[in-house]
């Protein structure tokens, strides 16, 4: 691939519901670019963003896929990303280096969740963008009802830019209502024919004129002047609007039929910004010694600067690091430092990416994107930059995993290598967590998802041989006290010799927090001080198991006041054992009961779900703290609930809200469980 100046450079997310069409859209784009001969197809496994074993088996995208293509004498760098939300972390990280988007609507299915959420992604960032209406020709199309349902929902920024010419089976092409001609199917690409006359066409047109007068004085006065603008008017008038937010182009075609498929080239590079002109074309950072802001320009003339924005670890040939270039020039076998880990990394190889294939270049300009391998101390949010201007960017804010699961080897043997492999892959996917539960000897994989995890296993078996399983976590439990009691340990064993003897007087009460606290009142040495810390120590130990399901046992508060000791037989061991009988004893006058971690979870969804959300968790024991009212018609709602209550939440909340809901959770504290589901928990415990 050529090296192309930074203003031939488009940087563009393909974005959208799942299904929608989005990879079939690039392979449409491929082939009008003379890149591929045929068609690929997602259910024949053989599309160029879609080419992991993953993607090719389950038949949608789990990956953000670059697709660097030429055409036109531009250069265009198409970010495919996955429609499922249990992958959104591939979709920030591909934001992150977008300057632009498409959002693809299936025509038959209308505005879907994913539609809505990619549309909020994109406001939030301020990224520009555009709607094409896939699928034209398929199905029940109601394309006045789909324009209708964006304004309403999107408000009055949608811009329709394309008249669709039929609909379904009878879709033939569209009305190009910026050039005043009709762009017309003929087989497997598009021809321009002469305008037709079509109701909605002057009532659009006029819409759009006065979008381009809306974007300057003169333009305003020119306009009602009923003065006529001209082509350039009208193009840089609207690509004003669009980039600034105000426009949102939509237009229609089929990625199966290639109607729509030129068109959408012409917008991507005619409306979509460059990489200097997104966002002021002002890219900020932070030196990483002063901490002080640097503000740098996308240009060439700027010192090397880049963004780590993906890591794909491949067994044969290692790690594969995405990066987009900010600032200056990157070339190859140039030294750079790793600003954010402080390491210092020759980039031995540049090469342009197209899904899985490769191209070798020896540079690669302000804007673009790239890859480069075997740098192993770089990881996915990292900052890549000369080392004589350091710099570092904002790293990517992924979501924190919302399910966890216990993730077993299926071999023993392969304990530690599927250790090894997770963490392989959390560099991949950051959105990914694993956890080692000490207390409950479990290996805990989170994620943002059950079809996320599972992707997982069948990654860990692919990739690096190793089978797991996955099966439900055992709750980490804790046993207390609710009685003071006053005990007596004693430990005598006399077995010829030197024998063992110590005695101890301990009054055990209940603590509102804490794990334990141990309280020293002897008086006249009836107990030597020596011997003290062998008596915590015995309460340290035995209090790992406490008397009703084998679960530690806090908050409590133990006072030695009173015992004795031997000149002759007493020692460490004897003090230690005598402190575990006491304990063992109070256990049993003290009313012990069992706790269980109580979570604080903030849930953000829709207003229309907030009284199913809010009924559903006072079934699981939830005690809401609060709901705040945000963008978006959405609300938060903050509640404690029960760990054991909400281990599949991810899940559920998926199925209540119909995916538009998310959620965060911590560990907030542990309370006593009501009686009936202690019982539950004991009699397990027993069982197993």
């Amino acid at each position: 691939m050529k090296n192309y100046t930074t203003d031939k450079i488009r940087n563009v997310s393909f974005l959208g519901h799942r299904g929608s069409g989005k990879t079939s859209l690039v392979e449409s784009l491929l082939l009008r670019a003379n890149v591929i001969s045929n068609l690929g197809n997602i259910d024949k496994g053989n599309t160029v963003s879609d080419y992991d074993d993953e993607e090719k088996s389950r038949k949608f995208s789990i990956n953000t896929s670059v697709v660097s293509l030429d055409y036109d004498g531009h250069i265009y760098n198409i970010l495919d990303t996955p429609g499922y939300f249990d992958f959104s972390g591939e979709v920030l990280s591909a934001l992150t280096v977008a300057a632009g988007a498409v959002i693809v609507l299936d025509a038959s299915e209308g505005i879907e969740v994913g539609t809505e959420k990619a549309w909020r992604l994109l406001e939030e960032r301020k990224i520009p963008r555009i709607i094409f209406i896939n699928k034209m020709d398929k199905g029940a199309i109601n394309y006045k009802k789909i324009l209708i349902d964006l304004k309403s929902k999107f408000g009055k920024k949608i811009a329709p830019f394309s008249i669709p010419l039929g609909e379904g089976e009878d879709f033939k092409g569209f009305i190009n209502v910026i050039e005043d001609k009709c762009r017309i199917n003929v087989g497997n690409h598009c021809e321009d024919q002469p305008l037709v006359d079509h109701e909605d066409f002057h009532s659009i047109k006029n819409l759009l004129l006065e979008a381009v007068a809306e974007t300057s004085e003169e333009a305003m006065e020119k306009y009602f002047n009923n003065e006529e603008f001209t082509v350039e008017e009208i193009h840089e008038g609207l690509r004003k609007g669009v980039i600034d937010g105000d426009l949102v182009p939509v237009l229609v075609g089929s990625a199966t039929n290639m109607t729509g498929i030129h068109t959408l080239f012409q917008m991507i590079f005619d409306y979509m910004p460059t990489p200097a002109e997104a966002k002021d074309g002002l890219i900020h950072g932070i030196n990483p010694e002063t901490k002080e802001e640097i503000i740098r320009s996308a240009k060439q003339d700027e010192p090397f600067s880049a963004f780590v924005f993906k890591t794909i670890v491949d067994p044969f040939i290692g790690k594969i690091s995405l990066f987009k270039v900010n600032t200056g020039t990157a070339t190859k076998d140039m030294e750079v430092l790793n600003s954010t880990q402080n390491k210092k990394e020759k980039l031995n190889n540049l090469y342009f990416v197209r899904g899985i294939k490769q191209r070798d270049t020896d540079k690669v300009v302000a804007g673009d994107i790239a890859a480069t391998t075997k740098l192993q101390d770089v990881k996915t949010g990292d900052t890549l930059c000369d080392k004589n201007n350091p710099i570092i960017y904002e790293n990517i804010k992924f979501p924190k995993p919302c399910l966890y699961m216990n993730v077993i080897p299926v071999k023993k043997s392969d304990d530690e290598k599927l250790s090894i492999s997770l963490q392989k892959l959390i560099e991949e996917d950051p959105t990914l967590g694993v956890i080692r539960n000490v207390e409950t000897k479990e290996l805990l994989l989170g994620g943002q998802g059950k079809k996320h995890l599972e992707v997982v296993l069948s990654k860990l078996y692919n990739k690096f041989q190793v089978q797991a399983e996955l099966t439900v976590p055992k709750i980490a439990y804790r046993e207390t006290i609710r009685k003071e009691t006053s005990v007596q340990g004693k430990h005598k064993k006399q077995s010829g010799g030197a024998g063992q003897y110590g005695e101890v007087y301990i009054k055990f009460e209940p603590l509102d927090t804490g794990e334990y606290e141990f309280v020293d009142k002897i008086k006249g040495g009836v107990v030597p001080k020596q011997y003290l810390p062998a008596v915590e120590k015995g309460l340290h130990e035995a209090s790992k198991r406490g008397p009703l399901a084998g679960y530690p046992v806090i908050n409590y508060k133990a006072t030695i006041y009173d015992g004795s000791y031997h000149s002759v037989d007493s020692n460490e061991l004897s003090f230690k054992q005598a402190s575990i009988v006491a304990f063992r004893k109070a256990m049993e006058s003290a009313s012990p009961v069992l706790l269980e971690p109580i979570v604080k979870m903030k849930i953000v969804i829709p207003e229309e779900y907030t009284g199913d959300i809010m009924g559903d968790m006072n079934k699981r024991r939830g005690k809401i703290l609060g709901i705040v009212p945000l963008t978006y018609g959405e609300q938060k709602i903050s509640v404690e609930v029960p760990h054991r209550e909400v281990l599949g939440y991810a899940i559920d909340l998926k199925s209540m809200s119909r995916g538009k809901g998310s959620f965060e959770f911590d560990f907030l504290k542990y309370e006593k469980m009501p009686e009936n589901v202690a019982e539950k928990v004991i009699e397990e415990a027993q069982q197993s």
